[in-house]
């Protein structure tokens, strides 16, 4: 992993003999009985906790006594997720304890305390061990989260992000897929935080060969008018670059080679996004458009961990990338373009081009990979951020057997996904009168900017075939620091489709 990258490793006797910092859990108490410390696996601690006995006594050999039950009433802790008290400490390696409050010890409250002791070692280089966690998914839902909010990003020679914290579990969980996920997501945040004077869809497909070079994948450029010219879509927004062109990045794993279900996924991947001559306002917005990739950056984490976690199934992810810009090659409202199935789009709105180069891969999708499962995943409409705010995903799909497991998946990895109506009365909002329909249903016919969006890009599925749709534009970036995600790109998408696949 790069060095800037947090970790979590696997626990060991011997890994003990490192710890400078132990996070010990402080459950919640009722209205009768303060907080109290929440100690389990006290054989392995022992060692580190032999000389911690009473409080605020310092021995002649520099170590530091604490009896930790005082400490929770001294500084009248609640035992509130997240709650944090560091207690100083000299014993061996270990320099500090965390008490942690956890609590009723639910995911969400495993997850703030795990959040609250990564942004708490952020900026070091500390090795933690915790003793806070749960049964299986409780456990691992408190690992990632003390490695994912302590993840940094620079681009900097005199303040460069050098190393990161590292994390032990002192309990048992499914460790290797908490690795696999943790691995992928870090991947899908450095692609996003990436700016995008730095990155391009030739950029990306570099990515995706360096990131996957070790696993049974076979990746594919498609690039090039030749390459493209049934992509009407992808043309159509990534020319408007002529530098830097569109491509489709086609990436296929096949882990055995045998007939297994396939899963095909299709991404956005605009690098860049200033709305093209439906230019974005208030202009302020366009800043956080770098992160407008991040459906097609969570398909390359999401592959890179079903290869790492060697999974039974067959995956092909097509990253529809290019850039969407103001030239005098960007495409004009009222152009009329010939997707990769046939149909023709009015393009209404120049700044609704995630749509667009989505349907080029939904139409190549099902005349070239005989899909089992199709699924898209999206920064696609501001819509569904008003709708959902930053915690869930908006989920479309007509198949409510497979909108349930993916929202199990959703509680279970953390990327929560809210299924969404497709309403059908609002589909004559995209009729037009001079193409098969437009790309957006124009105002004041309709609202529910998320749901039309979902319903044109259902024009390019088939009832036959299973389809889900995610709209991560809520989700997909963050904008401040908050709970196990920090500014900017979230990687949201990766653990969520990391969890289903496990399922197939």
């Amino acid at each position: 992993m790069p060095a800037h990258h947090p970790r979590i490793l696997p626990f060991t006797a011997a890994s003990l003999r490192s710890i400078e910092v132990l996070a010990i859990p402080v459950k919640r108490g009722d209205s009768d009985n303060p907080a109290k410390i929440f100690l389990e696996g006290g054989a392995q601690i022992r060692p580190l906790l032999k000389n911690l006995k009473d409080p605020d006594a310092a021995d002649r050999a520099g170590s530091v006594s604490v009896d930790l039950n005082a400490l929770v009433i001294k500084h009248k802790l609640s035992g509130k997720a997240g709650e944090l008290l560091e207690v100083p400490v000299k014993a061996n390696k270990l320099r500090a304890i965390f008490l942690v409050g956890v609590g009723d010890g639910t995911r969400a409250d495993l997850v703030k305390a795990g959040s609250a002791i990564g942004r708490k070692l952020r900026s070091s280089a500390m090795k933690c061990a915790s003793l806070c966690g749960g049964k299986g998914e409780l456990t691992r839902a408190h690992a990632l989260a003390l490695a994912l909010s302590a993840y940094q990003f620079k681009v900097s020679i005199t303040n460069a992000v050098n190393d990161a914290p590292t994390f032990t579990l002192i309990r048992n969980y499914d460790y290797e897929q908490a690795q696999a996920m943790l691995e992928g997501t870090l991947l899908t945040r450095d692609l996003i935080h990436t700016p995008s004077n730095m990155k391009s869809p030739q950029w990306m497909a570099a990515q995706a060969k360096k990131s996957l070079a070790k696993f049974p994948v076979t990746i594919t450029v498609h690039q090039g008018e030749k390459a493209l010219s049934r992509f009407g879509g992808l043309r159509a927004v990534g020319n408007s670059s002529p530098k830097r062109p569109p491509a489709m990045i086609e990436i296929r794993y096949n882990p055995n080679r045998k007939k297994l279900p396939h899963v095909v996924l299709v991404g956005k991947g605009i690098m860049f996004d200033t709305g093209g001559v439906s230019l974005k306002r208030p202009y302020e917005n366009m800043v956080a458009m770098k992160s407008d990739m991040a459906g097609a950056a969570a398909l390359l984490g999401a592959v890179r961990a079903a290869a790492e976690l060697n999974l039974e199934c067959r995956i092909t992810a097509l990253l529809m990338c290019a850039e969407n810009l103001l030239s005098a090659t960007a495409q004009r409202p009222s152009d009329v373009i010939t997707h990769y199935d046939g149909q023709t789009v009015e393009v209404i709105d120049t700044d609704a081009e995630g749509r667009l180069v989505l349907a080029d891969g939904l139409g190549y999708a099902l005349a070239k990979l005989n899909p089992d499962y199709l699924i898209d995943i999206a920064t696609l409409t501001g819509a569904a951020t008003l709708g959902l705010s930053r915690h869930y995903a908006a989920m479309y799909t007509r198949n409510n057997s497979l909108a349930r497991e993916f929202a199990r998946a959703g509680e279970s990895s953390g990327d929560r996904v809210w299924h969404m109506p497709l309403v059908d009365e609002y589909a004559e909002s995209l009729r037009s009168n001079i193409a098969d329909f437009k790309n957006i249903a124009e105002k004041p016919s309709v609202g529910g900017g998320s749901i039309t969006a979902a319903l044109f890009l259902e024009k390019f599925v088939t009832k036959d075939v299973p389809w889900v749709h995610f709209d991560i534009a809520g989700v997909g970036r963050s904008e401040s620091d908050s709970g196990e995600n920090p500014k900017g790109g979230t990687g949201f998408g990766v653990r969520l489709l990391t969890d289903w696949l496990q399922t197939l």
